[in-house]
């Protein structure tokens, strides 16, 4: 699917169409300036640019207090139903800010300036979400876009894999996949599965993972790499029942962490969504955030490589 190009410089209140609709991966970004004496402004997720009342997610910043608040809600059937608030808004009055709206299996993920601000837990249907509209106390500079690049990974049946020599290493995945149509064969997937981060990580970056855990699994890993260590080894321990966060660095391992609980099952399909913060990998099992893992290796724009290996079928990679 085509990218949608931005709505520059929109004058307010704005109203615009989502080409394609909402859906799991989706992001939607919206740059701009909180104005020096605003009340308050709002962004809403909505059906339907001719005037629908569906709001399926009213975020809206308000400022009369010192510091602030962000409410959240849902507008269905002719009425608003229970607020949502934060303590606190994330962006002051008179600061720009970039503000990224992620759609996950069972929740909005709600990103401002690179940190992952709240998750707001869908109500009403995303595939019916087809609006923005943004108004109050705002400047807009641009309202953006970005659907999932999604690899899909590769049967085993296209010559570069069925030809490969045993202890021959694994090709990185990108380029094939460009040439090659995407199949959906998990169980001749071949692992270690490996593809470039083009650009490496940056705050608001996503890397999405889906398969299904094998129904005799021990262990699988996915893994961000750069070129003399691991950022992040994820590593849920199904025999053991936790989920081991770890680094490598300069060939050595350091301290594990292992609180959490075991989001994953055999013989279960999951989704796997890593949010690159400003000061910590955000982990979304799911559409759950269950996991935060503050940064061993801050260089994230040399973190360029995601490794997939262990005991399950592979069936998307998103970067």
């Amino acid at each position: 699917m085509a990218q949608q190009r931005p709505y520059l410089n929109p004058r307010l209140p704005f109203t615009g169409r989502i080409q394609g609709g909402l859906f799991e991966g989706k992001a939607v970004t919206i740059t701009g300036r909180v104005l020096p004496g605003a009340d308050r402004f709002h962004v809403n997720l909505q059906y339907d640019a001719k005037g629908s009342s569906e709001i399926a997610l009213h975020f809206n910043p308000r400022y009369s207090g010192n510091s602030g608040c962000v409410v959240c809600n849902s507008f269905h059937n002719s009425s608003w139903g229970s607020e949502e608030r934060s303590s606190k808004s994330p962006v002051p009055r008179g600061a720009t800010f970039n503000l990224t709206f992620l759609v996950n299996r069972d929740s909005y993920s709600v990103i401002v300036n690179g940190a992952h601000f709240l998750e707001y837990l869908h109500r009403l249907a995303v595939s019916c979400v087809n609006a923005i509209s943004v108004g109050g106390g705002v400047e807009i500079e641009s309202i953006a876009f970005q659907n999932p690049t999604t690899h899909c990974v590769p049967d085993a049946s296209f010559p570069h894999q069925r030809n490969r020599s045993k202890n021959q290493t694994p090709h990185f995945a990108s380029w094939a996949l460009q040439q090659q149509p995407c199949w959906a064969a998990p169980q001749t997937t071949v692992l270690p599965y490996k593809t470039f981060i083009q650009g490496g990580l940056h705050p608001g970056k996503v890397i999405m993972v889906q398969g299904t855990v094998n129904h005799n699994a021990d262990r699988f890993c996915i893994n961000l790499r750069f070129a003399t260590g691991l950022a992040l080894h994820l590593n849920p321990r199904l025999n053991e029942g936790v989920v081991v966060r770890n680094s490598l660095l300069h060939d050595r391992w350091g301290p594990e962490e292992r609180s959490g609980g075991m989001p994953f099952y055999r013989n279960q399909p999951f989704t796997v969504a890593i949010v690159c913060d400003t000061q910590c990998y955000r982990i979304n099992i799911n559409g759950v955030q269950m996991f935060t893992y503050n940064h061993r290796h801050c260089l994230s724009q040399k973190i360029d490589i995601l490794e997939v290996d262990g005991n399950l079928n592979l069936t998307s990679v998103t970067v």
